[in-house]
């Protein structure tokens, strides 16, 4: 496994480096101890799927404050999809930034999200599958999100949403709330 640090303090990308042979590949695509080795500290006691039907689904932009901040590891496990993370965390020298790249399954990539971070993603595929393991459980009635669109941000999406649930399209603007 490769981690790749981003501009973001805390923000990675994790490249697996699959075997590959006659049968297909094999590649380990999480490891605590390779976390650690990375200085990455992070328990999963919580592992979600979100299955996403059509190409553009927006889901997004989601965040959880303390004392229930969540980091996120997160991949592609069938498909395509547009990924972001927004730094959120008061006084960081990249607060109101972001990075995006494209999770790809058959690239098997992957992005650590550290807590105090916003996440989202736009499908570029239809039938796109995304793997998030947790670093604590979620806590219902905690989670926050703003706006995909946020002018506040200038995220540069390669498209429009198809699909958006009504919840994240009428989030507020980040200076508003």
């Amino acid at each position: 496994m490769r981690f790749i640090p981003q501009k973001i303090a805390g923000v990675f990308v994790v490249e697996a480096d699959p075997h590959r042979d006659d049968r297909g590949s094999f590649a380990r695509i999480f490891c605590a101890e390779e976390f650690v080795k990375a200085g990455i500290d992070f328990v999963s006691p919580q592992i979600n799927l979100s299955g996403n039907a059509k190409r553009h689904t927006l889901r997004g932009l989601h965040f959880q404050n303390p004392p229930h901040a969540e980091a996120k590891f997160v991949r592609a496990v069938r498909g395509r999809a547009f990924d972001v993370v927004v730094d959120l965390r008061k006084g960081s020298p990249t607060e109101h930034q972001w990075i995006s790249l494209t999770l790809d399954a058959r690239a098997m990539n992957a992005v650590f999200v550290p807590e105090g971070c916003a996440h989202g993603f736009l499908t570029l595929e239809d039938d796109t599958d995304i793997l998030y393991q947790m670093g604590r459980p979620f806590v219902d009635g905690q989670g926050q999100g703003v706006r995909w669109n946020d002018p506040a941000f200038a995220i540069n999406w390669p498209a429009a949403p198809a699909v958006i649930s009504d919840r994240d399209a009428k989030y507020p603007d980040y200076g508003n709330r």
